[in-house]
This record gives C-alpha cells, structure tokens and sequence, in this order.
C-alpha cells in the first residue's frame, strides 16, 4: 500500500533520559552516537508494534519546526510574540525572515540517510510547511526591506523548499511529511485577530498557504507520496488554538498533496462534516488518538469514531493515527513512555480490525 498507512503515526516520539541528558552537555560526534542509539532502538520499537511508517522520532532536534527552518538561509529564530501555549511559561520561538530564502546546503539530509539505512519498513521524513515561516509573525516577520513584495518571498520559499525536496528524493526519500499549523490555527478567532494586526488578511490566508505548499512540492518525483498534518498546537501537553475547520476546509484540501493528517481528538477539533469537501483522489488519516494525555482510548470509541468519519468519506480514503506526535518538542508531553507505546500500538490494533 502506499502511504499513507491504514495504522500511521504523525512523527515525534519522547525523547529517552539517556538522551535528554545529552543533549544538555554533549555535542558533535559524542552526542550523535547517543542519537543514533536511542533512534536505533525507537526503530524497533514501531517495527515490531507493526507499524510500516518509521521515523527517527525526531530525536536530533529541539524542535518539530526550527531545526529545519533556521538552517534555511535568511531565516533566525526570535522571542515569540504571538498567541502563546496554555499552562507554561516557557515558549517556542518563531522563525524571523531576515534575509533572501534559499537552500544553499543540504537540510537533515544525513539524518534521513540513516533513519533508511536502519529500518525495514518505509522511512518517513517531516518537515515544517513552506507557511510556517509566515504564519506566527506574519507579514511583520518578514524583513520588508528584503521583501517588499510578499510574492517574492513566497517564490523564493517555494524554490528552497523544491530544492530541499530533491534532495530527499536523492537520498531515496519515497514518504514526506509537510507538518503544517496554519490551517487549523487560523479556525480560532484570536489566531485571526493576531493576523490582521500582523498586517494579513486572515481570510485569505488559507489560500496562500495552500498555493505555497502546492508550489513548494511542484517538482516531487512521481515516486515521492507526500502528506500534511495539522493540529492546534502541541507543546508539553498544551495547544495554542481551537475550532473547527469548516472555514479553512475547503483551502486546505486544495493543496497538492496525496493525504491530510487531522486532528479530531477533543471537541476542539469541531466535527467530521467539513470532511465533504475532500477530493475523491485523496485520503484522510484520522487523529483520534491523543498525545497529550496517557489515558487509552477504547477500541469500541475509536471504532465509533471511525463509523461517524465515513459518513462523509468512503473507508477506502480513510487511516487511523494519533492527532500529533509524542514530543514535537524535546521537552515532550505528559505521559509515559508505556502509554506512548500503547497508544501507537492500539492505533495498529483498530486499523487491523477495520481495514483487514
């Protein structure tokens, strides 16, 4: 089958103490030896759960979006000053535009490489979306000095990220991931506020950002499937936004991509009704399992939701996932290590059962 898999997971996994320590006093080749064993040992964990979608769990970065982003050029990170994650002090930076965009060397490259040569199964690589330089600063993140007209950002993006995608597919990449928060932040009321005073239209920005992913993936070989999730946020537990995405649904499913991850754990996530608007040729893989807590859900539960999905889209388009990962971040969520696992193998017992 290709991907997405009927029994898939978004990416991030938690980050093993042996690791976390590491990383606070180790670097270079001490702490990539460290790296490559605790993901050597997440690889056989997802192989033997039965999953066919492997990551490295992200281990070699701090966070699910900057590593990548910052090692763009004309891309920092910066304080971030836009709607803040609930029940922490602590805050994710935002990427800051400071510079032309470009891909002037390869980005985690190596790390794919060695995700390939160690599992069995199919690689998955994530990245952040092409919007998610833009979307939590907005137009006043970008240096209108550099980039006095938007549609020449928004092209130069489109070109590193194009270049960033060869190579991947050089590298043998054949699973992409586009992890992608606009869509679904752009649901809640004061994400919207926060953009028009960024100086956007939060209107038009599902659409902008649909036309970026579409442009950014314009040249991926015909082997490469390519997917995008979206959620609220996830950072230690907490999320950023609420709503559901009946007025982003139709934008988003625009975008040239073979599948959408979404996030229908809680009723943050609003119902399954905006699903009618997804194109026949495309599937969507069903969040309902949550990272953020470690309670299990109930097989009947997950079946049940299931059942109410394909009111609005046929089985066959239809997969099975937690709504996001285990630790987008590397401080991670609020539960165990067990639970992660139990979790991600109850996604696999459902799948069985439902799709044979």
């Amino acid at each position: 089958m290709k991907p997405p898999f009927r029994a898939d997971q978004v990416g991030s996994l938690l980050r093993p103490k042996e690791l976390a320590d590491a990383r606070k006093t180790l670097k270079g080749a001490p702490l990539r030896e460290i790296e490559d064993r605790c993901i050597k040992a997440a690889i056989e964990k997802q192989e033997a759960i039965g999953l066919q979608a492997i990551t490295d769990g992200e281990m070699r970065r701090d966070w699910w979006h900057l590593d990548f982003m910052v090692q763009l050029d004309g891309v920092t990170a910066v304080t971030n000053p836009g709607p803040k994650f609930g029940g922490t002090e602590e805050q994710p930076p935002i990427p800051s535009v400071t510079g032309k965009v470009g891909c002037s060397k390869p980005i985690m490259v190596e790390d794919f490489k060695f995700l390939k040569k160690n599992t069995k199964q199919t690689a998955k690589l994530t990245i952040p979306s092409p919007a998610m330089l833009h979307l939590r600063g907005g137009r006043s993140s970008i240096s209108k000095t550099v980039y006095p007209d938007l549609a020449e950002f928004w092209a130069d993006t489109a070109a590193a990220y194009r270049k960033a995608i060869r190579q991947f597919a050089n590298a043998g990449c054949t699973y992409l991931q586009l992890d992608d928060v606009s869509f679904s932040y752009l649901c809640d009321p004061k994400i919207q506020e926060t953009a028009r005073r960024n100086g956007d239209d939060p209107a038009e920005l599902p659409r902008t950002y649909a036309d970026a992913v579409t442009a950014a993936l314009k040249d991926r070989p015909a082997g490469m499937a390519v997917t995008m999730h979206t959620c609220r946020g996830n950072f230690k537990s907490s999320f950023v936004a609420s709503g559901g995405y009946e007025t982003v649904a139709e934008a988003m499913f625009s975008s040239d991509v073979d599948a959408f991850f979404m996030e229908f754990d809680d009723e943050r996530s609003g119902g399954f009704e905006p699903l009618r608007y997804l194109p026949k040729d495309k599937k969507v893989v069903l969040g309902l399992v949550t990272t953020k807590v470690g309670e299990l859900e109930s097989k009947e539960l997950l079946l049940k939701r299931i059942r109410a999905a394909e009111k609005f889209v046929p089985l066959e388009n239809l997969c099975l996932s937690p709504q996001c990962g285990f630790s987008s971040t590397h401080h991670g969520n609020a539960l165990s290590f067990d639970e992660q696992w139990r979790k991600l193998e109850r996604v696999v017992e459902v799948a069985r059962e439902v799709w044979r």
